[in-house]
């Protein structure tokens, strides 16, 4: 009886690593977008859009539409978690507590889509979810580019809220 109990738990100890693994990264990104030191904690899409403002260069010459700032839900499993938003920053619906990021790098996302990028993270505010959050990964994006008409002078001030998705990959130190 105990060699079976030793099998046993030697079996279920030599799955524990493969069940604590932890997150795939994702596929098809660039090794410019490989945080070092870092595995992927947990994934959230993101359902919002990309919002845009009709800007003039400084000479009063040209417009063009300039980022303001994403607005999305972030949900996991079905469930709205959090909210993506302008700084850029993903704050979570349940702790309050807030990732804040920096690009670092980029990869195209496609005709008609944002870019993929690595954002560098740090905490801000309430210990929670996002407390040790080292880097973003936005991936697998659907849309979100600036509008290809409409920005003139006419038209300065004027926003332009454009549908995106995308996955958002979410780094803490390995």
């Amino acid at each position: 009886m105990k060699s079976r109990q030793l099998v046993v738990a030697s079996c279920f100890a030599a799955a524990l690593p493969a069940f604590g693994a932890g997150i795939a990264e994702p596929s098809g990104i660039a090794p410019q977008l490989r945080p070092e030191g870092e595995s992927p904690a947990f994934v959230l899409k993101a359902a919002g859009v990309q919002v845009y403002a009709c800007k003039s260069s400084p000479d009063g010459y040209e417009q063009k539409w300039t980022l303001v700032a994403p607005d999305a839900t972030l949900s996991e499993n079905g469930s709205v978690v959090g909210h993506h938003g302008a700084g850029p920053v993903w704050e979570s619906l349940s702790d309050g507590s807030v990732a804040k990021g920096s690009a670092k790098a980029r990869q195209d996302g496609g005709a008609g889509n944002v870019a993929w990028l690595w954002l560098t993270a740090t905490s801000i505010g309430k210990p929670g979810r996002f407390a040790d959050v080292t880097s973003v990964l936005r991936v697998a994006t659907r849309g979100g580019v600036e509008p290809a008409g409409g920005c003139d002078s006419a038209h300065v001030g004027q926003e332009a809220r454009v549908p995106y998705t995308a996955e958002y990959y979410f780094y803490k130190r390995a």
